[in-house]
């Protein structure tokens, strides 16, 4: 396959989004954990450019809220893949290894814990939550998921 850099990079992200969503599945249909509802999400990003809220729920509905939140979930997912390639450079490309994207999917979790959870009323990192650092841990396992999901289409092109 040849792809420019970019290109890649945005197949990178929608295959790593793409990979988390399949891992969501997963541990819905074995472990019986709730699906992400991805209308928080979007009613967040329909409110900007106010990023802080004590309680998301509280605000009025959004019309669509739900299909802004997965629109949402998978740009940010490509806007990854796209930063990671321009990070990562062609050296990389040209040999993808697994640590040097996976630390980066790691860090990656930090937009969450630091600017969505508290954004929607969660607090910094899910502070607000019944049991944060469950959520804390299911989200790095969430997002090393998203970087092997990110390495499969590298290591195909």
């Amino acid at each position: 396959m040849n792809l420019s850099a970019i290109e890649l990079g945005i197949l990178m992200g929608i295959g790593g989004t793409v990979a988390m969503d399949i891992w969501a599945l997963i541990q819905h249909w074995v472990f019986k954990m709730p699906l992400p509802n991805w209308g928080n999400p979007g009613r967040w990003f329909a409110h900007l450019p106010t990023i802080f809220h004590e309680d998301i729920s509280k605000l009025p509905e959004v019309k669509n809220e739900v299909a802004i939140g997965w629109a949402f979930h998978y740009a940010v997912g490509t806007i990854y893949g796209i930063a990671w390639i321009l990070i990562a450079g062609e050296d990389w490309i040209a040999n993808p290894t697994f640590l040097p994207l996976w630390i980066f999917a790691l860090v990656t979790i930090a937009a969450g814990w630091f600017l969505l959870h508290p954004g929607m009323g969660l607090g910094w990192a899910l502070s607000k939550t019944p049991t944060p650092w469950k959520g804390r841990f299911l989200g790095l396992v969430a997002h090393t998921v998203f970087g092997l999901g990110m390495w499969l289409p590298a290591l195909m092109h």
